[in-house]
């Protein structure tokens, strides 16, 4: 077996411990007496409907205006953009067409204190904000600039039968998209939503376009989807709507669980974590010692992909089987640890050293440890694409499902990659190197018989 330096056990622990520490109970410090939050924890994640409660909101057009069906749907882009980008992902969204009506139904704020619905839904119903700016974030021209987007085919030859974006201007929009266009050939023009980048095609530098885009008319042409064509036409359409979005109604909507609940899943997540740690280390011994370390780094890497320690990861909202997803998640990672000390178990048995008992025996895991996850990161996949934002598939299962099993999909896919970082490459780090310290080098410690 190849030796790994003996302090990198200790250096791998203490940055797992420190991590998952931080990411669980977060960062945070007082500027006089304001509390300023360096790193989000659990106590800033925004919970979902069924544990916090939320509100449940219905838009109309302001001054009784008389919309149309394409324009009611896309406010209802709007306000999905806008939930989506502040990491709302429990949220029920309808439109009435018989009535001009827009119900939204989405939980409160992770520091919500007032519990005021009023205030709550003034960021949804806001008039949006849609802009045109170059790479360099100028402003080039906003929403009033364009009479008309839909989506549409693609009928030149050679891209038949793909999907695309096709923009009416209005007569001072062509103007003002013409220069625009001009001074960007070969460059990107972004499409903003208030502040959240829809699209950002390309202008095709070609004799074409060397005047920039005449002529009232564009298309924005890119590997779409019907649905996503039609999205982000309604997108487009929402920032030039000729109506304002006011409330109809409002409400608070109760808890089904609630926060009574949510303290005793806590205990008992605690619990049932002391329960396992004594197990594994009086069962495994160094490896379930370093099992433990490991199931700690990766409940850590899973709270740390919903409350934006990341960058990379938007902010997320927890519901109830999203807390599910994290349990069998870790659920798994017990299992893979339990599954490479049973085999270093085995090749002590077949009359192995330390270091070839250790060495064959996580190699041996691996295969059955990669099959188990790999089928679970499948079937994750799969929720996120049907139920998430995009709602591939919510024509036949409701818009209704698609917060609370995106949450199942999501948590359990980032608990899963979790599990591959730290249960299956970490915790193999640290064991051969804890293996090279002369007062634990007893096959009894790591699973194999006394002499």
């Amino acid at each position: 077996m190849k030796r790994i330096p003996k302090p990198v056990f200790f250096i791998t622990a203490l940055l797992i411990l420190l991590f998952a520490a931080s990411s669980i109970f977060g960062v945070s410090y007082y500027d006089g007496d304001i509390e300023k939050t360096v790193i989000k924890g659990i106590d800033d994640i925004r919970w979902g409907i069924d544990i916090r409660g939320g509100v449940e909101a219905t838009f109309k057009p302001a001054d009784d205006v008389d919309a149309t069906d394409e324009q009611l749907d896309s406010a209802k882009a709007i306000i999905e953009t806008r939930m989506v980008s502040n990491g709302i992902t429990d949220y029920e969204l309808y439109a009435d067409y018989n009535s001009d009506r827009i119900i939204v139904r989405f939980p409160w704020k992770e520091d919500e204190t007032n519990f005021d619905p009023v205030k709550a839904i003034d960021e949804l119903a806001a008039t949006a904000k849609l802009t045109f700016r170059d790479e360099a974030g100028n402003v080039l021209m906003d929403g009033s600039s364009v009479a008309k987007a839909e989506a549409g085919v693609n009928t030149e030859t050679g891209s038949a039968g793909e999907y695309l974006v096709l923009l009416d201007l209005t007569a001072d929009g062509a103007e003002i998209f013409a220069e625009a266009t001009k001074a960007n050939l070969g460059k990107s023009i972004g499409i903003y939503m208030d502040e959240t980048l829809l699209s950002a095609p390309v202008v095709e530098n070609n004799e074409k376009n060397k005047n920039g885009i005449t002529g009232g008319s564009a298309s924005i042409i890119g590997d779409f989807t019907a649905e996503e064509a039609t999205k982000l036409a309604n997108q487009i359409n929402g920032g030039a709507l000729p109506f304002a979005l006011e409330t109809a109604s409002y409400g608070s909507i109760s808890p089904t669980l609630g926060q009574n609940s949510l303290v005793a899943m806590g205990y008992a997540a605690i619990i049932a974590l002391i329960l396992i740690a004594i197990f594994m280390i009086a069962m495994y011994r160094i490896p379930g010692l370093v099992a433990v370390i490991a199931l700690l780094g990766q409940m850590g890497l899973s709270i740390a992909a919903i409350t934006r320690f990341f960058p990379a990861f938007d902010s997320f909202t927890m519901t109830l089987p999203g807390i599910a997803g994290i349990i069998l998640s870790i659920g798994m990672g017990v299992d893979a640890n339990i599954i490479t000390a049973e085999r270093i178990k085995d090749e002590f048995k077949s009359g192995k050293t330390l270091d070839g008992a250790i060495e064959k025996g996580t190699k041996n895991s691996l295969t059955a440890i990669i099959d188990g996850n790999m089928t679970v990161v499948i079937v994750s996949v799969i929720l996120l694409l049907v139920f998430g934002p995009s709602n591939i598939l919510s024509w036949l299962f409701g818009a209704s499902t698609t917060g609370t099993i995106y949450a199942f999909g999501y948590t359990l896919l980032m608990g899963t990659i979790s599990n591959f970082i730290m249960g299956v490459f970490f915790s193999r780090v640290m064991l051969k190197s804890i293996a090279g310290f002369k007062c634990v080098r007893k096959n009894s410690l790591f699973g194999g018989a006394k002499k």
